[in-house]
């Protein structure tokens, strides 16, 4: 177990003490010194990952195939390389309840919410698009004839737990007369 006591906390709140369990047996002060600086930055990593799939929407599309869900997790990446890119552009659009920021300390969340005001400030590489009509689809009345592959899930059962069907009565229970 390793106890660690933070001196002071910069919003001057009242620190209390963290327990860290490492399985290591022999642990050096410096290996200690690493150990809390990796908790710490599990921390940043998951809030991470919070911000993939809510805000982005990481884990929204049904996606059917291995390849297609690398593709969308290199555009999440993407979209996060962009925002991160973005701070020094974006205005602080901040909710009635949030403290303001500089915006050197904006969250990615932040920056989204001004990114559409970005394009202006920004140089554009691309042309305009060009009008075009939507493809015809498929023709009413007809069938798929490319249906969604199917992937089966394994799922762990117990192997000796068998129901066991009872036989039902043949015979109606008595009416009761009262």
């Amino acid at each position: 177990m390793i106890h660690l006591q933070v001196e002071h906390l910069p919003s001057g709140a009242i620190p209390e003490p963290v327990w860290l369990w490492w399985s290591g047996t022999d642990a050096t002060p410096t290996q200690v010194d690493l150990i809390w600086q990796v908790f710490l930055r599990r921390f940043d990593i998951e809030h991470t990952v919070r911000l993939f799939k809510q805000t982005l929407g990481w884990t929204r599309p049904k996606i059917r195939t291995p390849e297609a869900a690398d593709r969308w997790t290199w555009l999440i990446l993407a979209a996060y390389t962009q925002l991160r890119l973005a701070r020094p552009l974006a205005a602080d659009l901040r909710r009635p309840w949030e403290k303001p920021n500089l915006s050197d300390r904006l969250t990615p969340a932040r920056v989204r919410r001004d990114f559409r005001h970005l394009r202006p400030k920004g140089l554009c590489p691309a042309e305009a698009p060009k009008p075009s009509r939507p493809g015809p689809g498929r023709p009413p009345g007809r069938k798929n004839t490319h249906p969604t592959p199917r992937h089966d899930v394994h799922t762990v059962r117990k192997t000796d737990t068998t129901k066991r069907r009872t036989k039902k009565a043949t015979t109606p229970r008595p009416h009761r007369k009262g």
